[in-house]
C-alpha cells in the first residue's frame, strides 16, 4: 500500500512540474515575443516536452494563458466559503480577499516570478481573444460568488441583491486589478492595500451625495 500511494504522489508531482514547466515558459515567451507571435510547438519545446504532452494538460495557447488566473479565481472562490456565517456579505468578500492575498501570491511565485505574471495580466488586458476569455471566466466566478452569498444568506435564488453586491464587488476588482498592472509593477503589498481601499468605497458610492 505505501509503495502504490508513493508512486501516486510521485505521478501527482511530476505532472505538477509539467503544467508548471508549461505555464512558466509560455509566460516567458509570451514576453519575449507576444501573443500571436508564440506557438504551441514553442512553448512545448521550451518545457522538453512533445506537443501531445502539452495538449494532455491545455486545450491551447489561450488556456495556458490564463491559467494563473484560474489559481486567483480558485482562491478567492474558496476563501469566500470559509468566511464566518455571521458575517454580511460586503465584509466577507472584502476580508476573503485581503486576507487570501498573500496565499494568492505564495501561489503566483510557486509557478512564476510576479513581475513576469503582472507582464502576462497585462497582455491579457490588451489581447482581445485573451480579455474575451477572461471575463467570460469571470463571469463563472460571478456566478458561483453569486450562489455562495445565496446560500450564506439563506436566500432564494430569485433574489437580486446578491448578484448586484457581487457585480459591485467584481467591478472594483477588475478595475484594481487594471490599476495594479499600470501602476504598481507586481507589488502584491501595495495591491493588498489599494484593493481594500477601493473596496471600502462600495457602500458610500453606492449611498453617500458625492455633492455634499
Amino acid at each position: 500500500m505505501h509503495t502504490i500511494e508513493s508512486t501516486t504522489g510521485l505521478r501527482e508531482r511530476k505532472k505538477r512540474r509539467t503544467r508548471e514547466a508549461l505555464v512558466r515558459c509560455a509566460q516567458e515567451l509570451f514576453a519575449l515575443r507576444g501573443y500571436e507571435g508564440t506557438t504551441v510547438d514553442e512553448i512545448a519545446a521550451a518545457a522538453d516536452v512533445s506537443q501531445r504532452t502539452f495538449f494532455r494538460y491545455f486545450a491551447g495557447k489561450e488556456d495556458v494563458a490564463l491559467d494563473v488566473q484560474r489559481t486567483i479565481e480558485s482562491h478567492i472562490l474558496a476563501a469566500v466559503c470559509a468566511r464566518p456565517a455571521a458575517e454580511p456579505p460586503l465584509t466577507a468578500l472584502r476580508s476573503a480577499v485581503v486576507e487570501c492575498w498573500d496565499g494568492i501570491g505564495e501561489a503566483i511565485e510557486s509557478v512564476v516570478p510576479l513581475e513576469l505574471y503582472v507582464r502576462t495580466y497585462r497582455m491579457i488586458q490588451e489581447t482581445p481573444q485573451l480579455l474575451a476569455a477572461h471575463l467570460r471566466r469571470l463571469a463563472e466566478l460571478e456566478d458561483r460568488l453569486t450562489d455562495e452569498i445565496a446560500r450564506r444568506e439563506g436566500l432564494p435564488a430569485e433574489d437580486p441583491r446578491p448578484r448586484i453586491l457581487v457585480a459591485a464587488f467584481s467591478g472594483v476588482m477588475r478595475e484594481v486589478g487594471k490599476r495594479w498592472g499600470d501602476l504598481l509593477d507586481g507589488d502584491m503589498e501595495g495591491f493588498r492595500r489599494r484593493t481594500a481601499a477601493y473596496l471600502d468605497q462600495i457602500g458610500p458610492a453606492l449611498a453617500e451625495n458625492w455633492r455634499s
